[in-house]
C-alpha cells in the first residue's frame, strides 16, 4: 500500500485529530512511497532503527516517537543520528501516542486489560483515557500482583496490604501515576500503571487503595503490536514487532 494510504487509514482508525497530545501523531519522517513491510516497537530507539532497517522495513510504527513538546528543536547528536539513518535509508517513521493508549480495541489500555483478565466497564480522566473495571473473581492483592508479574514478565512494585481482597481495578499504561487521586475517587481497590512517584506511596497508605507500578515499557508493549497485526491482516503487509527490553 502507499504510505499516504497507511497514514490516512491510521488517522481514521485511531481518531488522531481528536487528541491534544505532546507530540505529532502520524508520519513523523517520510520515507519511500510504497509500504510492504512494517516494523513496530514501543520506542524509536537507535537499536530499533538498526534492527528494523536491517530486516528491510519500509516503515517503522512506534508508540514513542520524536518531536516532543518542549524538547530542544535542534537536530543534533543522538537525534541527528537517528533521523539521518531513517532519511538515508528512505524509511518512514510513524508514531501514535495518546490515540494508541486510548483506542477501545487496539489501544494499550484495552490490550493490557485483556492480558490481565480485567473486565472494563467505563473510563475516566483526561480524554477519557483511564480504564475502570474489575477482576472476574476477587483475589488478594498479592495474588493479583503475581498475575501481573507473570503476564508482563516483570516484577511490579506494589504498595498496599498483600492480604487485602481486591476486585475493582483502574488502570492506565505508561506514566499515568498522576491519575491516582482520580482512581481513589472512583472507589477502586487497586490502581495499576507503569510508573510511580514519591507522593503515590503516601496516597496509597492513607487511602487504602493499592498502587501497582508494573513498568512503563512493560505496560505499553501491546497496543503497537495489536496495531501492526491489524494492519498486516487488513492490507497484506508483512509485520514484525521488535521487543527490546527496558527495565523502566
Amino acid at each position: 500500500m502507499l504510505l499516504d494510504e497507511l497514514r490516512d487509514y491510521n488517522a481514521s482508525l485511531l481518531q488522531t485529530a481528536s487528541f491534544k497530545d505532546y507530540c505529532p501523531n502520524g508520519v513523523q519522517l517520510e520515507g519511500r512511497a510504497e509500504v510492504r513491510r512494517i516494523a513496530t516497537a514501543v520506542t524509536a530507539s537507535q537499536q530499533v532503527l538498526d534492527e528494523a532497517i536491517a530486516w528491510g522495513a519500509d516503515a517503522i510504527l512506534v508508540h514513542h516517537g520524536y518531536f516532543w513538546r518542549n524538547e530542544d528543536a535542534a537536530i543534533t547528536g543522538i537525534k541527528k543520528r537517528r533521523i539521518a539513518q531513517l532519511l538515508c535509508n528512505d524509511v518512514s517513521l510513524l508514531a501514535y501516542h495518546l490515540p494508541l493508549d486510548a483506542h477501545a480495541e487496539l489501544g494499550n489500555n484495552a490490550q493490557l486489560g485483556r492480558l490481565l483478565g480485567l473486565v472494563e466497564r467505563g473510563r475516566f480522566g483526561e480524554q477519557n483515557i483511564v480504564c475502570q473495571g474489575h477482576l472476574e473473581s476477587p483475589v488478594t492483592l498479592a495474588q493479583f500482583a503475581s498475575q501481573v508479574a507473570h503476564a508482563l514478565q516483570r516484577t511490579p512494585q506494589v504498595i498496599g496490604d498483600g492480604e487485602r481482597i481486591v476486585r475493582s481495578v483502574a488502570w492506565c499504561s505508561g506514566g499515568a501515576q498522576g491519575y491516582f487521586e482520580m482512581a481513589i475517587g472512583q472507589g477502586v481497590d487497586v490502581y495499576l500503571t507503569g510508573e510511580i512517584s514519591e507522593q503515590n506511596y503516601h496516597l496509597a497508605q492513607e487511602s487504602g487503595v493499592a498502587f501497582i507500578a508494573a513498568g512503563h515499557h512493560a505496560t505499553e508493549r501491546y497496543g503497537i503490536q495489536a496495531l501492526g497485526n491489524h494492519l498486516g491482516a487488513q492490507f497484506g503487509l508483512e509485520h514484525r514487532y521488535f521487543e527490546l527490553g527496558n527495565p523502566v
